[in-house]
């Protein structure tokens, strides 16, 4: 009865208990930082909210920043986040700079980076090989029986490692387009100009985004160019639009969602004292085929 009087003064009173002073007594400010290049790229919208969900049901909230892919931007971001004493901390790709990674280790709290993989995480890991995401769509291009190939993608670190992942596994340069980050469905379409520039006779293109792809796609076609039959084409993040496109893209697909989850769980065990048995993990990649693709003629 005294607890629910107690109850009834608070929410009579709009008293809001200062969070700040309690954490100084437990050492916990129940703040997990996270930093993604963006919330207008579509692919990172399912680890946003399963991360910030996963992190809810502990008891924690997540305080997001972007970095607008800018490395500078991200530092600063970083500095900030940190000086508000977050109990754990989830980054999208990798920490490179020397300074931020010793900045982190110095402040010992649990780190997940995210998107991405490297055998020297700052802590843990959760992500994906961007190399061998465009190499297998390199092979799944070949498989096809295309050899006129061409990449569109944006300048960010990660889509770039698909490109050179695409063009290790063609073994030769493509027609290639770089735009700046985030990729989008109007760079998409100047992008397409660029390609069929280089090489009028393109067979298939791959796209570091969907929107991208999609850009692409309209471009072609306002140019008499039909998909898949004159041109295939393939995305990347498996956005929800992706499947309802016409013809519908092709694309790899990321288990985003499971990344956000993986990274909340590490962090809410390592804050808990749990040890971790899998500090790395690899979520892997698919390629899920639609209609913007299909088998070339003669093959």
């Amino acid at each position: 009865k005294t607890i629910e009087r107690v109850r009834q003064a608070v929410a009579a009173t709009g008293y809001i208990p200062n969070l700040l002073a309690g954490g100084l007594k437990s050492k916990r400010s129940l703040m997990v930082a996270g930093l993604v290049p963006t919330i207008q790229v579509p692919q990172f919208l399912p680890t946003v909210k399963a991360l910030t969900e996963t992190l809810d049901e502990a008891g924690y909230q997540l305080i997001l920043g972007q970095s607008g892919y800018d490395h500078s931007r991200e530092e600063k971001l970083l500095n900030t986040m940190l000086g508000r004493r977050p109990d754990g901390m989830v980054i999208t790709g990798l920490v490179h700079s020397p300074q931020a990674r010793e900045q982190l280790r110095r402040l010992g709290i649990p780190v997940v980076e995210t998107w991405d993989l490297s055998d020297r995480p700052v802590d843990m890991m959760v992500g994906f090989s961007h190399v061998k995401v465009g190499s297998a769509v390199a092979g799944f291009f070949l498989s096809r029986g295309w050899r006129r190939l061409g990449i569109a993608t944006g300048d960010d670190h990660r889509a770039m490692m698909r490109h050179d992942g695409f063009i290790a596994a063609v073994g030769h340069d493509v027609a290639t387009a770089i735009v700046p980050a985030p990729s989008s469905v109007e760079w998409g379409r100047r992008a397409m100009a660029q390609l069929l520039q280089q090489d009028p006779k393109l067979e298939a293109v791959y796209c570091s985004s969907d929107g991208f792809a999609q850009g692409l796609m309209i471009e072609a076609q306002s140019r008499g160019l039909r998909i898949p039959q004159d041109l295939a084409v393939c995305g990347f993040g498996d956005a929800d639009f992706a499947a309802h496109l016409q013809p519908s893209l092709t694309t790899v697909h990321i288990d985003g969602a499971g990344i956000g989850r993986l990274a909340a769980q590490m962090i809410i065990d390592r804050c808990a004292g749990k040890t971790i048995d899998r500090p790395i993990v690899d979520v892997g990649f698919r390629i899920i085929e639609r209609q913007s693709t299909g088998t070339a003629a003669g093959a």
